[in-house]
């Protein structure tokens, strides 16, 4: 069959990468893509938010399977709309998608449904939020309700901060109409992770571990980003932590879709903060995480196209899944300045040498090719990514093979992975 990726980021690269592998697949198409996309697939300039031209592209050629990478498409209702034109397509529907799209309505299912979270209040009035935190608990933390690519999350350790925070979502309006109401919760401590599992609505089927690391700098400081970097497996998810999370958290939410006429089909992505007594739900989203989706990736042995056809028909029951038990790490190279003001057109070299190290990917995100040169065109510019025996010989590659890789003002955080080594769990 012919395949269709959504999208233009590592992410998507990732997905292209793992699914050229399956000898299902004859042909893939990616919507945009991107520089480093378009040396394993045909890239085709519609863009990710428009839907009816990607559900034409689709029906004129003959695309057997279409997957979703980013999460807008999701919100305006693409599955619903192949659907509906008997096309085959990986991701919920845009009712299910409001797990993700509106944080308030995640966390009234999650209370509503006794999963474990952060306790919080909703506020569509700046006043009434501000008045709120004056006299709150410290710290907290403030979320702009719809979304904001990963960055409308705000840490506030003193009431000054939460004041700006709340003025720059709803008055400011940084993030537009996503900051038109807000949750404002308790601040979790622990270690977080992400967990990623495909659903058809009756199965689940976790997929490995993996953390993320938000935080624009070293030591997790700076403001937050889309991500820097990701690794897995996670040395402190074991398998009674999985199946805790699983129980008390995946299972729970999966018939909490159901049984609120909106049953969830696809990948459901769990932020998660592992504190005492329980671990607890930070956010779902519902799509595969960027940058998490690489080195879980890199380590998935099985073909993914089947375990993906198999959750839109129903039948995920009768699949399986194997893992590489190396580990692998992936650092995000990205432009000066990200996630905030930033440059682009900076020619990138090292490309090459980079990708010839054995066990190292190097997954493009803000990339395109002009005058015959891979230049940047994003925030996030590239995901090296690499495999070893373990997480620790994991950075050594990774490390090394950015030391091959040169954009001007390229920058990326040096202590990915490390939590691997240095966890209090």
């Amino acid at each position: 069959m012919d395949v269709l990726v959504i999208g233009g980021g590592g992410r998507e690269h990732a997905l292209v990468w793992k699914i050229k592998q399956s000898p299902l697949v004859e042909k893939i198409y990616c919507a945009p893509g991107n520089a480093g996309i378009a040396t394993l697939a045909e890239c085709v300039d519609i863009s990710a938010e428009d839907t009816d031209g990607l559900l034409e592209f689709a029906s004129k050629n003959n695309i057997g399977l279409t997957v979703v990478g980013p999460e807008q498409p999701l919100l305006a209702g693409i599955a619903d709309k192949f659907i509906g034109r008997g096309l085959k397509i990986f991701g919920p529907t845009k009712l299910a998608a409001n797990l993700e799209g509106s944080k308030s309505f995640c966390k009234n299912l999650l209370k509503q449904y006794a999963v474990p979270t952060a306790n919080y209040r909703v506020f569509d009035s700046h006043v009434q939020a501000q008045e709120y935190v004056r006299n709150g608990k410290l710290p907290v933390v403030i979320k702009a309700d719809g979304l904001a690519s990963g960055k409308g999350v705000k840490i506030c350790k003193s009431r000054d901060e939460a004041e700006s925070a709340l003025k720059e979502i709803m008055e400011d309006k940084v993030f537009g109409a996503a900051g038109n109401s807000v949750v404002v919760e308790e601040f979790l401590e622990g270690d977080e992770l992400s967990v990623m599992a495909i659903t058809d609505g009756k199965t689940i089927m976790v997929l490995e571990g993996a953390q993320d690391h938000k935080r624009a700098f070293n030591e997790d400081k700076g403001p937050n980003t889309g991500g820097m970097g990701a690794y897995s497996p996670v040395p402190f998810l074991n398998d009674k932590l999985y199946a805790r999370i699983e129980k008390e958290i995946l299972v729970p939410v999966v018939h909490a879709m159901k049984k609120e006429r909106m049953p969830f089909k696809g990948l459901l992505y769990a932020g998660i903060m592992l504190c005492k007594p329980a671990p607890k739900v930070l956010e779902f989203n519902v799509r595969f995480g960027d940058p998490e989706t690489q080195p879980v990736m890199m380590r998935m042995k099985s073909d993914i196209v089947p375990i993906m056809l198999a959750t839109i028909n129903g039948t995920l029951e009768e699949q399986e899944i194997a893992w590489d038990e190396r580990g692998s790490v992936c650092v995000v190279m990205a432009s000066g300045g990200y996630p905030d003001k930033y440059d682009k057109g900076f020619e990138i070299t090292g490309l090459e040498e980079a990708g010839k190290m054995q066990d190292t990917v190097v997954f493009h995100a803000g990339t395109k090719t002009e005058n015959g040169k891979c230049v940047t065109s994003g925030g996030r510019v590239l995901g090296v990514t690499t495999l070893g025996k373990d997480i620790k010989s994991a950075r050594m590659s990774v490390y090394k093979a950015i030391g091959k890789i040169n954009f001007e003002k390229a920058h990326y955080r040096t202590d990915i992975g490390s939590k691997a080594m240095t966890s209090r769990l």
